[in-house]
């Protein structure tokens, strides 16, 4: 028999047989009963030791009502694909091959280096490709973007199937997990930045979803007043993640005696700070305005943390005294923490993503689920009784 008649081993296949059955809450037995092939089978196939035969792949499309290639296909890593550099890499520092993750936004393929992700997450998080040229410019919202040229490492359907959300909280990453479990090829790329920037980005069509805690100084109502200002154009929809409570994160022990905002205008006190736009800068721009203080008069305060966990980290080395941030993060560093505000993290989304890309359906229902729900309360300072709650801008 030649070669390219051989038949094809079961590592060159993936495999969704496992993930869809538990989508639709089956057992093992009880989709091959439903199928007409035995349980052994069934067992077989997800454990990648049997190959259907066609028939039996179409027994089982049909059972979960779903596409034969929707439980079966190619591995195809290695395609060359192209698309948009969203980061200039003289900004990220890369020497080498450039590790990037790439995701199809509406009808553009944008790259992002690795490197952007910060430094840990730089080495927990699977690359979904190296690229390995850049090409022509295109013109994107008055900015000239540089095309770049990719070599996957995943499968690009796979890749396609990818949700961007950019944010703040850092419990978008334990969302991915969950949902990774539920829709094995759906994969959550979260990427820290401010409220306000994460709303620009979803503007520019650079993100899926965008996530922010803005609470409206005059009337108190989360991030609603805020979309209604910013996002003029078109249908969103809202959905609220969590609520959560945000304050300042102190040593432990609190030894500097913090008690409430005035006191970071103290010559003893170090800050650190949050980027403008970033719900936790504004709640602290707010509380100083309150206490009619100047910005100026606090040590620190332009010294800029990318995120929660990261000033949450200069506070326990020593580095600052006190920042301004959310209970989960001081909880996991050991900090104490001086509760200011609860506020609500809600998440935000064209309405037509919904309708095209189907991880973001399945990521809804994730964050919905009870065990989700039940190990973010279990992080500390979240409260999910509010979420999969839809807003109306």
């Amino acid at each position: 028999m030649g070669e390219k008649n051989r038949a094809e081993p079961a590592s060159n296949i993936e495999n969704r047989l496992k993930s869809l059955r538990i989508a639709k809450g089956l057992s093992q037995g009880a989709l091959a009963t439903m199928a007409g092939i035995t349980r052994q089978a069934v067992y077989a196939i997800e454990a990648n030791r049997y190959l259907p035969t066609t028939a039996v792949a179409l027994r089982l499309a049909s059972t979960l009502d779903c596409r034969v290639e929707d439980l079966f296909s190619l591995v195809s890593a290695g395609e060359m694909i192209e698309g948009e550099l969203v980061e200039p890499l003289s900004d990220c520092g890369e020497q080498g091959p450039v590790r990037v993750k790439v995701a199809r936004v509406g009808s553009r393929v944008l790259v992002r280096p690795m490197t952007a992700l910060g430094d840990v997450l730089n080495f927990a998080v699977a690359a979904d490709g190296l690229l390995t040229g850049t090409g022509r410019s295109v013109r994107r919202a008055a900015q000239q973007k540089e095309l770049v040229r990719v070599r996957l490492l995943r499968d690009r359907r796979a890749v396609e199937e990818e949700i961007v959300v950019a944010g703040c909280d850092p419990a978008i990453y334990l969302a991915g997990e969950y949902l990774r479990r539920r829709q094995d090829r759906a994969l959550v790329a979260g990427w820290t930045m401010g409220s306000a920037a994460a709303v620009e980005a979803l503007k520019r069509g650079e993100v899926h979803m965008a996530g922010l805690h803005v609470v409206d100084a005059r009337t108190g109502e989360s991030n609603l007043p805020y979309l209604r200002r910013h996002l003029k154009k078109g249908r969103f929809t809202v959905v609220t993640f969590a609520t959560w409570e945000q304050g300042l994160m102190v040593a432990r022990g609190n030894p500097k005696e913090i008690r409430e905002v005035a006191d970071l205008a103290r010559k003893d006190i170090k800050v650190a700070n949050r980027e403008a736009g970033a719900g936790a800068r504004l709640l602290l721009d707010q509380r100083l305005a309150a206490a009619g203080l100047k910005p100026s008069l606090v040590k620190g305060y332009e010294r800029i943390a990318a995120s929660h966990l990261e000033v949450a980290r200069l506070v326990a080395e020593g580095l600052a005294d006190a920042g301004m941030g959310v209970r989960a993060a001081a909880r996991l560093v050991g900090l104490d923490f001086l509760p200011l505000q609860v506020e609500r993290y809600d998440l935000v989304a064209p309405t037509e993503y919904l309708d095209v890309h189907r991880s973001l359906t399945a990521f809804l229902d994730t964050i919905v689920s009870r065990p989700f729900r039940t190990e973010v309360e279990a992080l500390g300072g979240y409260d999910t009784r509010e979420t999969g709650t839809v807003r109306s801008l």
